[in-house]
């Protein structure tokens, strides 16, 4: 099986990439795929919600340096490599760069088949990070709340990855858009259904219930399914999970 590599990727803050992230790596990693997690975000919020105390290395050392993936152990089949505030400094010190587009694919070669599965969190821009994040995809999953006005920022999303898709990597293709933080409104049913009438199927069926273990997870350093696993979170994201593999990913 060729390893999927997935960007969970959106330029607005607060959409839930990384609760997807570490929600979804969780459960594969409990159903027996080994995976792999790649916090790409200086606010190194994957990294501080599954991992205690500094990581002795970070993804920036690796992306701006001469070393390889640091990768680090949470559980049987679960790795992570973790982030820290300095990859904030990594879009300007990668600006003079070679191929700066396609450093993290190159750092992926060497070990991505030792993983079925690598998940990575996207930070809220479109920067040099998001775009080598893309550049290394195989699929795409954009997590969006259903508020006024989504359409524009996902124009802008789609408008990203199709010069990504023309440019650098062919292979990456928008698996689907998952709903997150889902409230039974008026609004929300209204958004809903403009997606769904606009996108159709490329909208996942499973919708993310705003739920505030989702928020209360990472205070414990976990993920949601052993925080919480009767929460609505909890319920969600294994049905997202199972429909991702059941449908998307085959």
């Amino acid at each position: 099986m060729e390893t999927k590599i997935i960007s969970v990727a959106n330029h607005k803050g607060g959409v839930g990439k990384t609760t997807t992230v570490a929600s979804v790596g969780s459960i594969l990693a409990s159903q027996g795929h080994r995976v792999l997690m790649i916090d790409m975000d200086a606010q190194a919020n994957l990294t501080s919600s599954l991992l205690n105390g500094e990581p002795e290395s970070t993804v920036y050392s690796a992306l701006t340096g001469n070393e390889g993936l640091p990768i680090v152990s949470l559980s049987e089949n679960l790795f992570l490599v973790p982030a820290s505030l300095q990859l904030s400094m990594a879009e300007l010190e990668l600006a003079s760069a070679m191929a700066r587009e396609r450093i993290l694919a190159e750092l992926l070669e060497p070990v991505k088949g030792e993983f079925e599965y690598v998940l990575i969190d996207c930070p809220p821009s479109l920067g040099l990070l998001t775009l080598n994040a893309l550049t290394a995809s195989t699929d795409i999953i954009i997590p969006l709340v259903a508020e006024v006005l989504p359409f524009k920022g996902l124009a802008m999303m789609n408008n990203f990855i199709r010069m990504v898709q023309k440019k650098l990597n062919g292979r990456a293709h928008v698996t689907g858009i998952v709903i997150t933080r889902w409230e039974n409104t008026k609004l929300g049913r209204g958004v809903e259904r403009q997606l769904r009438d606009s996108l159709g199927d490329t909208v996942f069926q499973t919708k993310i219930r705003k739920n505030v273990s989702l928020a209360e997870a990472p205070y414990e350093v976990t993920d949601i399914v052993t925080y919480a696993p009767k929460s609505n979170g909890a319920a969600d994201y294994l049905d997202f999970t199972s429909e991702l593999l059941g449908e998307k990913l085959k």
